[in-house]
Parts: structure tokens; C-alpha cells; sequence
């Protein structure tokens, strides 16, 4: 909380890993509580989700999921968001048809809205998103439903590489951060929804003297520290202009061990900071 106080970062997601259980327990428990603790100084989003072969398609399946993220927020009172499921749209994670996933969206609103709770769908900027988008809002209509499924709209908002500029705008397919105008057509349905970009982030090198606190070898494309620092405050100031977006998480805080995963955090393993910290927290929170 120290540190993310110290850059300016005034929400935290945490993720609540989901594989088909009834209730949180074990070690899950405790975690919980530590997010519950967090909640108490920051503002705390949980994001409940497994991957592709979790995907809750029947409607026992989706009555256990939301049934488990009431128990998880029952832990967590103070968590001011739940995001349902993660980047529906990527194969990844998601095996279901986009009437699965407004079926699921419906099903948890329903079960988990409540005055001072925002509840969120995700995707990701890959996978044709738009069109999964409009696979929801087809859904949504064809059911004749007059609630809401949501109260705001995740989005993960990666570019194609760490290098393109966050403004860079892209083919039907993909939306970064550049094709916001792609993104509020396909959610057009839904009204003039608020947007939060629960994910993004560019992946910076790791300096020799501290590879030490890392495993493995990179496998991705990365970019200088000081790039990455550009990188993220242009990102940052573009959302802030953008209408009804609402929220910009970098992913994440502090870098993967494991080089195979991100290294897009604002420190480095160990206690260093990157120059993306700075960046960070000067970056402009409204248009200007």
C-alpha cells in the first residue's frame, strides 16, 4: 500500500482464481482477507476468473460461479468492484459463445449488484473484440432484459507491440487504445456506458545486474525503461481524454519472476524502481 500510495496509484485488481469451486478456501481465504485489509486504504476491484477449460457455459455451472464470487465478496466487504470473468473474447480463457458470456454477465448482476459495487465484464484487444461486443448486445436483446448486465465496461486496451504508440489506430479485429471510437460503436446498445481499462502495459527490459532476481529467458519483444516510461504516460493521458473512460490499471506493479511472463510492472524484482514509477505518477489523471 506504501508504494502504491507513493506512485500514485489509488485502486489496486486483484485476482481470485475460479476452477469450478462452490466457495473460496485454504490459502484463498487468506488472501482474501489481505485484500479486505487493502480495501480498508485503496480502492480494491477483485477479478474472478479461471481459464478456457473453466469456462462456466451451463447454467449450473454459472449459478456456481456467481454463488462463489458472493461468498469471495462476502470476505472482501469493502471491495468497491468485481470484474466477471477476464478477457472473454480471448480463447485463452473463455471457451463459451458471446450468449454464454451475457447469460453469465446477467446471471451475476443479478446476483451481486448492489449500491457502492461496480460490476464489470472484460475483453481483450485482440480477438476481435467489437464483434464479441456485439455478440453480447445481440444477446442482450434478443432476451428482452431491461437491467443492466454491467455497471461499466472492461476493456484491456494492450497495443501490438510495446513499441506502437498507444495512439496507433488498427484493422477491424483489434482494439487498442487508438480505436476508442470502434469501441463505443460497439457498445452503443448499452446507452453512453462508462469504460474502465482494467489492463495495459509494455514490457521493458530487465538491467544485467538485476536479472539475479529473475528466471528463464525473455521470449517476447521488449523495450528500453526509459521507452517504457514514455510509453505509459502517453497511454495515461490519452484515456484521460477519452469520454467516459473511467479507470487506467497498469499491468502490473511489480515485474514476473519468470521472464516467460510480464515485465511491465513499474518495479523492477527486488526494490528497484523504473523510470515508469515517475511516469506514472506524474502522468495527468483529467484532460488537460
Amino acid at each position: 500500500m506504501r508504494w502504491q500510495h507513493e506512485l500514485g496509484a489509488d485502486a489496486v485488481r486483484v485476482w481470485v482464481p475460479w476452477h469450478g469451486e462452490r466457495a473460496p478456501r485454504g490459502a484463498r481465504i487468506d488472501e482474501l482477507s489481505r485484500a479486505e485489509q487493502a480495501a480498508k486504504q485503496t480502492t480494491v476491484v477483485l477479478a474472478i476468473f479461471g481459464f478456457a477449460h473453466d469456462t462456466p457455459r451451463t447454467t449450473v455451472m454459472q449459478s456456481r460461479y456467481c454463488g462463489y464470487a458472493q461468498r469471495a465478496l462476502a470476505v472482501v466487504p469493502d471491495a468497491r468492484a468485481v470484474v466477471v470473468w477476464n478477457e472473454a473474447n480471448s480463447p485463452t480463457y473463455w471457451s463459451g459463445t458471446p450468449a454464454a458470456y451475457e447469460r453469465l454477465l446477467a446471471r451475476c448482476y443479478d446476483a451481486l449488484h448492489r449500491t457502492g459495487l461496480t460490476i464489470l465484464d472484460s475483453t481483450a484487444s485482440a480477438h476481435a473484440p467489437a464483434r464479441f461486443l456485439r455478440g453480447i448486445a445481440a444477446e442482450y436483446e434478443r432476451t428482452g432484459r431491461t437491467e443492466p448486465i454491467v455497471d461499466a465496461f472492461g476493456h484491456n486496451p494492450y497495443p501490438a507491440a510495446a513499441s506502437e504508440s498507444p495512439a496507433a489506430t488498427h484493422a477491424a479485429g483489434f482494439i487498442g487504445e487508438g480505436d476508442y471510437a470502434r469501441l463505443r460503436a460497439a457498445l452503443r446498445v448499452f446507452g453512453k456506458p462508462d469504460v474502465w481499462y482494467l489492463e495495459d502495459g509494455f514490457q521493458s527490459d530487465v538491467p544485467r545486474a538485476l536479472r539475479a532476481h529473475y528466471d528463464a529467458h525473455e521470449t517476447v519483444s521488449t523495450i528500453s525503461p526509459a521507452d517504457q516510461a514514455a510509453q505509459l504516460r502517453s497511454a495515461i493521458t490519452l484515456a484521460a481524454c477519452q469520454p467516459h473512460v473511467k479507470a487506467f490499471f497498469n499491468f502490473e506493479l511489480v515485474d514476473e519472476s519468470r521472464l516467460t511472463g510480464w515485465q511491465s510492472g513499474l518495479v523492477w524484482r527486488g526494490v528497484h524502481r523504473k523510470p515508469a514509477a515517475a511516469a506514472f505518477a506524474s502522468a495527468p489523471r483529467s484532460c488537460t
